[in-house]
């Protein structure tokens, strides 16, 4: 395929962003508070930890409320976790909670509210309006869309999915044989995540990040072989190799649902919403891609650059795979 001008435009935005910008680095809170008497609520507060420093966000009760039991924190690795009963004067319905210092973040927080007459509430709330109004009446659709919002997040800000189905995109020619090959990659990882997060299935999230990170390395060079003229088992059947890594990518998928957890009641419901989500923002970025490309196709030659953008793009790819798969490798195994 002859991708000149479009993989110049491609070359430009990768060169164009920074290293440290390319990971999962807006992982969400959780907040879950179930109600066991009147008034009297169980409280888990679930914040990121990146680096070793926790997320700098305080939960600001409504006026009034006291602590039955202190704070108990335990700290996982990749997150903290709180634990405390509070009272509340007249119950949490129609009250609003802060999260103090959450609008300096780009984290979000999804909070389940669960009252003792079986209505509950799920609210995902973002750094620009970092409250809650809670509400006694917002059933499934609150948890639906909550968990869609999440998944369209999460694919959009994956830069390391992303550039996989970039990648895909460039070696694969012709749009029919693009839709099998994207398609057999949602079916795997739509696999894997069901499975994972059900538990029938655990890997470690560490080392499938590390092997995600190198799924795109390979598919780098694939271009680079593809660009040379020689031929491969992946420029022959792409939705062989795409089925194959899907599955990988799933596994990353469901750490990333895991780190939020699953409302107890709703987990059907969260995970089709959560990954239809991530197919719903797939798709946005394939449709931007595709429409990048059609519109390099109206400009006119730029010369000698147009010469040195296929390979540009294809090392820019391998550069940030390569960088991600030690990064992360030295990570789990120190």
């Amino acid at each position: 395929m002859n991708f000149g001008r479009s993989l110049l435009i491609v070359a430009a935005i990768l060169a164009s962003l920074p290293v440290s910008a390319w990971a999962h680095e807006s992982r969400p809170a959780y907040l879950e508070i179930n109600e066991t008497a009147p008034g009297r609520y169980d409280v888990l507060w679930r914040t990121p930890v990146l680096s070793g420093m926790r997320l700098p966000v305080v939960i600001e009760f409504a006026d009034g409320t006291r602590n039955l039991t202190a704070p108990v924190t335990r700290e996982l690795s990749d997150s903290l976790v709180e634990r405390r009963i509070i009272e509340v004067p007249g119950g949490l319905a129609g009250k609003r909670i802060a999260f103090a210092g959450l609008q300096g973040t780009i984290t979000d927080v999804l909070a389940r509210v669960q009252f003792r007459n079986g209505v509950y509430s799920t609210t995902l709330v973002h750094p620009s309006q970092p409250w809650l109004e809670i509400s006694a009446a917002v059933g499934w659709p609150g948890v639906a869309a909550a968990y869609l919002r999440h998944g369209v997040d999460h694919i959009l800000l994956g830069y390391d999915h992303l550039l996989f189905v970039l990648a895909l995109i460039l070696i694969v020619p012709g749009s029919r044989k693009l839709l099998w090959t994207v398609t057999a990659f949602t079916l795997a990882h739509s696999i894997t995540l069901a499975l994972a997060t059900l538990g029938y299935v655990h890997v470690p999230g560490p080392p499938v990040e590390a092997a995600i990170a190198l799924s795109i390395l390979l598919l780098a060079c694939e271009i680079v072989r593809l660009r040379r003229g020689e031929s491969s088992f992946t420029a022959r059947w792409p939705w062989v190799i795409a089925f194959a890594f899907g599955l990988l990518h799933g596994l990353g998928f469901a750490s990333a649902l895991a780190s939020i957890g699953l409302p107890q009641g709703d987990v059907p419901l969260a995970l089709f919403a959560f990954n239809a989500g991530v197919e719903v923002g797939q798709l946005m970025f394939i449709a931007v891609v595709l429409g990048i490309f059609a519109l390099a196709k109206r400009l006119p030659r730029v010369g000698a650059l147009e010469r040195h953008a296929q390979p540009v793009a294809c090392y820019a790819i391998g550069t940030l795979a390569s960088f991600w798969f030690f990064e992360r490798l030295a990570g789990f195994s120190g």
